[in-house]
């Protein structure tokens, strides 16, 4: 069993040793970075897409309202990816998938229902360079307005077409996703605030037809606070906002440090990036060389130069 309260500062994986604020709103979920520098996040509470420039510094509104979006990603054309979902509001959430065309501004909704019923809350989402979609859609709070029976991970193929991926019992509460480097794993984060909640990262092989098999646990992150968000780099470790230092119910322990938590593969614990703020929510690789890390954590937007230049599908590798 990993004792979480050991593991160091990881400084062979980074340039610098400390997070910096990069701007701050309500509350911070979903960055992505463009290939401009332009990194784009959501500010649920506040049902808004905020627009970072990294070179100015400036903030700016992007989109108002968003649909209480939260996970946002480029697809392999640079097109954005929002999973609108339905947390922060009174039930006035979209409870989609939208693409917007960075171009145009003309936004696509590519599925709003499954077999006819509305999503729960579209979290996070990833994308595979063949152009097929996974996004996850758990309900967390309120689930009397649940109109599909399960938490599950969604498929959209090329044509439209969307497929149950994994659902319940074999995961809980799915959260964050993401790819591997060769897109031949999918990681899947599975948070459920229960007592006796999974607290676990999956590891999934994925198929060129969008198929997945061979579960298994990457890491256990029990009785602490899991994961939420996390990405990947172009080693293929993992990279994920997991920890609490102030537990928020009997379901969760304060034994996971709050943090990004560097992990191969095979599950080995790399060290901690510590953040100075309670509720990690998601992480991004940006920058020209794909090697600063962008948090969001709270009400924050941090920073970090890391080493190790990170994998996202639209910028496969830096310029």
């Amino acid at each position: 069993m990993t004792d979480f309260h050991a593991v160091g500062i990881p400084t062979s994986f980074l340039e610098e040793t400390a997070v910096a604020p990069a701007t701050g709103v309500a509350f911070t979920e979903g960055p992505a970075a463009a290939a401009d520098g332009n990194v784009y996040f959501s500010d649920i509470a506040n049902n808004r897409i905020m627009r970072f420039d990294s070179k100015t510094g400036r903030l700016s509104v992007w989109r108002a309202p968003s649909g209480r979006a939260n996970g946002l990603l480029f697809d392999p054309e640079g097109r954005l990816l929002a999973c609108e979902g339905n947390e922060f509001g009174e039930n006035d959430g979209h409870r989609r998938i939208t693409r917007t065309c960075m171009q145009t501004g003309r936004v696509e909704v590519l599925t709003d229902r499954f077999e006819g019923k509305r999503y729960n809350a579209p979290n996070d989402i990833a994308a595979c360079s063949n152009g097929q979609i996974f996004f996850t859609d758990p309900c967390y709070g309120d689930r009397s307005w649940m109109e599909l029976d399960t938490d599950s991970v969604y498929r959209i193929d090329t044509d439209g077409a969307v497929t149950c991926a994994i659902t319940q019992p074999e995961i809980q509460r799915p959260n964050g996703i993401a790819l591997s480097p060769d897109e031949k794993t999918l990681y899947l984060v599975d948070s459920c605030p229960v007592v006796g909640g999974n607290r676990k990262i999956w590891a999934f092989d994925l198929t060129a037809d969008g198929s997945l098999s061979n579960q298994r646990v990457v890491i256990d992150f029990a009785p602490g606070r899991g994961g939420d968000g996390m990405a990947v780099d172009q080693q293929g470790n993992l990279w994920i906002a997991a920890g609490i230092t102030r537990p928020r119910g009997p379901h969760e322990s304060g034994d996971v440090p709050p943090g990004i938590w560097i992990v191969t593969p095979e599950g080995e614990v790399k060290g901690r990036i510590p953040i100075p703020e309670d509720v990690l929510t998601n992480v991004t690789f940006g920058g020209d060389d794909l090697k600063t890390l962008y948090i969001a954590a709270g009400k924050t937007l941090f920073s970090i130069r890391v080493s190790v230049p990170g994998f996202v599908v639209h910028r496969r590798s830096p310029r």
